[in-house]
């Protein structure tokens, strides 16, 4: 007669973050985070990410009236949060980091983001350091491509966010 020996399963690294998670990982709050859930992760490949986009966005107030449109930039930015909660889930001590823009290249607009679409955010990583990263990011509605940017973020002490960077604490 054998024994069957039990082991205690490997904690795996989450492949999907819900928006409370999102926000124990990124510094970002309403209005200002523009992921909503994590649908998947490959750890320091991939990550993708949706944004629910509603009439009540504050934006849509002025950007433009009577032809609510997404602004470009806060798909950019929004791909670069995305890219954030991938970088932000590999490092410990994430609670005394920001992780700042440090470059934005061949960013393109493709289609107009309205209200009522849902946007799937696909970032990819192109080179991966501790303290940096840079990283392919796409924005699809109905799956074309709505927004695109390759884009360079490095972490830096929080304390040094709030006066070295004018508290701009994307990513």
């Amino acid at each position: 007669m054998s024994e069957t020996v039990q082991t205690a399963p490997e904690t795996a690294a989450p492949t999907t973050l819900d928006i409370n998670q999102i926000m124990a990982i990124l510094p970002h709050r309403y209005p200002f985070l523009l992921i909503d859930r994590v649908v998947e992760i490959e750890r320091r490949q991939r990550i993708v990410a949706l944004k629910n986009v509603t009439i009540n966005e504050p934006f849509f107030q002025g950007h433009f009236p009577g032809f609510p449109i997404m602004p470009g930039v806060l798909m950019v930015e929004a791909m670069a949060q995305a890219g954030g909660a991938l970088l932000l889930t590999e490092i410990p001590d994430r609670d005394s980091k920001l992780m700042v823009f440090t470059g934005i290249e061949r960013a393109r607009f493709r289609r107009p983001v309205t209200p009522g679409d849902q946007v799937k955010i696909e970032v990819t990583v192109l080179a991966w350091r501790s303290t940096a990263v840079r990283m392919e990011g796409k924005a699809y509605v109905d799956d074309k491509v709505a927004a695109e940017a390759v884009i360079t973020c490095r972490l830096i002490p929080r304390s040094a966010g709030s006066a070295a960077n004018g508290g701009d604490s994307q990513g």
